[in-house]
């Protein structure tokens, strides 16, 4: 698949396109750029399939769906007096595991090579422009040349922040909160957002007693009601929410102990989900007039301004760092390159088939807490501070049919914000249970900019959740 360079060098290989970082986003730039007809190889030291696979989206999602089911079951009658107890803690550790295969990465390695993309294990560096050198786990030396792209797909690490003692007290990250193999007695939270809050549910669930810190509240970049409702779930299940900042982190005999402006908090671990920093220290950036440690700014097309060859996908350029819209940025970035190649027609236009367009006004998001929280598009907030003229239309979601067949004590609110000068939805955000399934029928509405008076005749099924698109509408009023 890959042709020996032309220098001679029996150690220098050349590839068409050269993808570092075999994560989702990785594999979905080199699979597209082989459908294109280039050739391609991923670079990694670590597991392919990534942060997602191994680390994140699926271990956490398979840590907190468990206690989920069993509360759903638990809020309806006829079936709560099937269940008792709480969920089998190993039991759910164990499926954890077998999700991510026990973290071996044979069937993504097999899958690599089935879609005709090359694997080099071992840690690139950038030595010239299109030009990197690869260091192998064998303690060898190979050298890389992309003939018309190379793609930086690295992904983020956690922020640590700087608090006095955190650093000597071996704090959990995401990686080690959703790989543990126990859970522990208790557990302190220092942030916030989505991995605070996900954490906090999967491992109160688990019976740890748990306290998160946050000093600006939940959730705090969306709607307002998104925290709140989430935060009386998280208090009902036991966690003790305090919003203020650690000072001062120490680990003793006794555990992690955390000052802050309230009493001491002591705790078996403590968990750091403060946020993310880019994956670029060390990757020779400086080599091709970028600055290591920086994430890396790119146009729609995911190519770095200034550079015809070297382009950023997923959180690297955070634009979303979410893996689905990574994997959105990845294919945009392997079709645009192969059609640059080739010198097919670029598409990148607005919403053209060479850009990822959606990453600046219509990135779905979910956040799998109990209840779950669903959105995408802008918040009221943002459309205020856009300058927009918005309506903002917000429904109880217990009020519907659909929800009082799907539980006995159904609690959850939507919000639909609407530009009143173009009639249309710039931003949906549903809290409740199962709403994460409502998302993508909002992700439409916005990606369409579907006018109002055509979302009319969307007639959603009865008794369903999703009859909230009525409701909100009628909310709004058809002669509005």
């Amino acid at each position: 698949m890959a042709d020996e360079a032309t220098s001679g060098d029996e150690n220098t290989t050349e590839y068409d396109v050269v993808v570092i970082g075999a994560g989702a986003v990785g594999e979905n730039v080199a699979d597209r750029a082989v459908q294109g007809g280039l050739t391609a190889v991923l670079i990694d030291s670590e597991l392919v399939g990534g942060e997602c696979s191994y680390w994140a989206c699926m271990p956490s999602k398979a840590l907190i769906r468990s206690g989920s089911a069993l509360r759903a079951v638990q809020r309806l009658q006829g079936a709560q007096e099937a269940v008792s107890g709480q969920v089998d803690v190993q039991a759910v550790l164990a499926r954890r595991t077998r999700i991510t295969h026990d973290w071996d990465d044979s069937s993504q390695v097999t899958w690599v090579s089935g879609a005709g993309i090359d694997l080099l294990r071992g840690h690139a560096r950038f030595v010239a422009p299109k030009t990197l050198t690869v260091a192998t786990p064998e303690g060898g030396i190979r050298t890389v040349r992309a003939r018309h792209a190379v793609v930086v797909s690295t992904g983020s690490d956690p922020l640590l922040p700087d608090i006095p003692g955190l650093l000597d007290a071996n704090p959990w990250a995401s990686r080690e909160a959703t790989s543990a193999r126990t859970a522990p007695d208790s557990l302190a939270i220092i942030g916030g957002g989505v991995v605070a809050v996900e954490m906090a549910t999967a491992y109160a669930t688990f019976g740890t007693d748990v306290t998160i810190f946050a000093r600006s509240g939940l959730l705090t970049n969306q709607e307002d009601f998104a925290g709140e409702l989430v935060g009386e779930a998280l208090r009902d299940l036991g966690v003790d929410i305090r919003t203020t900042s650690p000072t001062r982190v120490e680990r003793t005999d006794a555990g992690v102990v955390i000052h802050s402006d309230g009493e001491p908090v002591t705790a078996t671990e403590v968990l750091v989900a403060t946020g993310r920093v880019p994956r670029t220290n060390d990757l020779g950036l400086e080599t091709v007039g970028l600055t290591p440690g920086d994430w890396i700014t790119v146009d729609d097309t995911m190519r770095v301004p200034g550079s015809d060859w070297l382009y950023a996908t997923g959180d690297v350029n955070h634009r979303a760092l979410l893996t689905h819209q990574g994997k959105y940025q990845a294919r945009a970035a392997g079709d645009v390159i192969a059609a640059r190649a080739k010198g097919d027609p670029v598409d990148d236009a607005p919403w053209g088939r060479h850009v990822a367009t959606a990453d600046h006004s219509a990135v779905p998001q979910v956040t799998f807490t109990d209840p779950e929280v669903a959105s995408v598009g802008i918040t009221s907030a943002e459309a205020e501070k856009q300058g927009l003229d918005v309506r903002v239309v917000d429904y109880d979601m217990s009020w519907l049919a659909g929800a009082t067949i799907q539980a006995d004590d159904y609690r959850g609110k939507a919000r639909m914000v609407v530009d009143e000068k173009r009639k249309v939805v710039v931003g949906v955000t549903f809290v409740g249970q199962d709403v994460s399934e409502l998302l993508q029928a909002a992700t439409f509405a916005i990606v369409g900019e579907i006018p109002l008076d055509r979302l009319w005749h969307g007639v959603p099924a009865y008794p369903t959740l999703s009859e909230i698109w009525l409701r909100l509408l009628e909310t709004y009023g058809r002669d509005a």
